[in-house]
């Protein structure tokens, strides 16, 4: 044989060798997910969100991770997403985090809290000041690992079936309200009702509920409230950005390669910038179709009422902090948060705003 030939012919073994080998090897490595979710499928924002991210982790990993995606009820009931991904049934969740504050009353903070942080303030805090660690810190007993997925910015007030003028008018009304935004309410002579997404409607037609918060214009027109109530109120002191949670399974993640976790890491920031990206876009045409097409009242909370959901907040604050010593200091770095960069925004953002507005109107 001459040489040539005898080299020609071993590089072509050796080939055929390794694409032998590494054919298994690929597949091995190709990792399946099943992501839960508190949403009903092809909800705008929230669910639609949701499905985008889930779909940007098969994409950008060229298919080796593979989502495969359950709304609410799909595979687990919506408020069941926690213990499916805890226990390691599923490997992801998206949902806000407050829906599990009866196990920690901390896990609140990370979805939002009454008169809480805006998006921009929970960033900051979430990236540069202390947030991402206590939220670590709080899910790892529990067997999971979160990192921001989205965001609706500040919600409204809801939707009431009477006109809210005072704290009397509060008392014995059944409102769809989680969250410690629910536990501030209750203070106030309300009765809070805890009901997924999928379910309020149907609850609000029948008179089983009589009023309800969701997020705002744009996911509130598709819901069609409108229909079961009169009075849409603002500004919802209860939500004030919601941030929503990509929650892993803590083995799953401590499993992946680091590559395979900053690639998580990216498209859930990326996610979470575009969602609330979508919100602010889309809220403002919505709210002008409820008005006009669907006479829909507009209404402002009094002063004698936000006042009153001050009092009750301060109150459920201090229940919170009393909970744990991880709780104190989750409350601790929130306040600080909401202090440094909110009194910075005021001066900022807010005074920018408020000067343009003044001298161009509504140019």
């Amino acid at each position: 044989m001459k040489r040539r030939d005898f080299i020609t012919k071993a590089s072509l073994g050796g080939i055929a060798t390794a694409s032998a080998l590494s054919t298994p090897a690929l597949a091995q490595e190709r990792i399946e997910i099943a992501m839960v979710s508190t949403w009903p499928r092809d909800f705008p924002g929230l669910g639609t969100g949701a499905q985008r991210f889930a779909q940007s982790v098969t994409d950008a990993s060229d298919g080796r991770m593979q989502v495969t995606y359950y709304a609410a009820g799909e595979r687990v009931g919506a408020f069941d997403s926690f213990d499916e991904v805890a226990s390691g049934n599923a490997q992801m969740y998206h949902a806000a985090d407050y829906y599990w504050k009866g196990k920690h009353p901390g896990w609140a903070y990370f979805a939002t809290v009454p008169f809480g942080l805006t998006f921009t303030e929970m960033d900051s805090w979430m990236k540069w000041m202390g947030g991402q660690e206590l939220h670590d810190e709080l899910a790892e007993p529990f067997g999971i690992k979160c990192l921001p997925c989205g965001n609706t910015g500040v919600q409204w007030g809801g939707w009431f079936n009477k006109e809210i003028n005072s704290v009397d008018d509060l008392k014995g009304l059944k409102m769809r309200i989680p969250g410690l935004g629910g536990d501030v309410m209750a203070k106030l002579g309300a009765s809070p009702v805890s009901l997924p997404g999928g379910q309020i409607y149907e609850n609000l037609v029948s008179g089983a509920i009589d009023a309800t918060e969701w997020a705002g214009p744009w996911n509130d027109e598709a819901m069609k409230f409108y229909e079961a109530a009169r009075y849409y109120y603002y500004p919802g002191m209860h939500e004030p950005a919601t941030q929503f949670s990509l929650g892993m399974n803590a083995s799953f993640w401590h499993g992946l390669r680091e590559s395979d976790k900053l690639l998580l890491k990216h498209l859930a920031a990326s996610e979470n910038a575009n969602m609330m990206a979508e919100y602010n876009a889309k809220n403002g045409e919505a709210l002008v179709r409820l008005q006009q097409d669907q006479g829909v009242e507009i209404r402002e909370f009094n002063d004698e009422l936000y006042n009153a959901f001050g009092r009750s907040a301060t109150e459920v604050f201090a229940e919170v902090t009393a909970h744990s010593e991880l709780a104190e200091r989750i409350h601790k770095s929130f306040l600080n948060a909401r202090k440094t960069v909110g009194d910075f925004l005021v001066l900022n953002d807010v005074a920018y705003i408020n000067k343009r507005n003044k001298v161009l109107g509504k140019q």
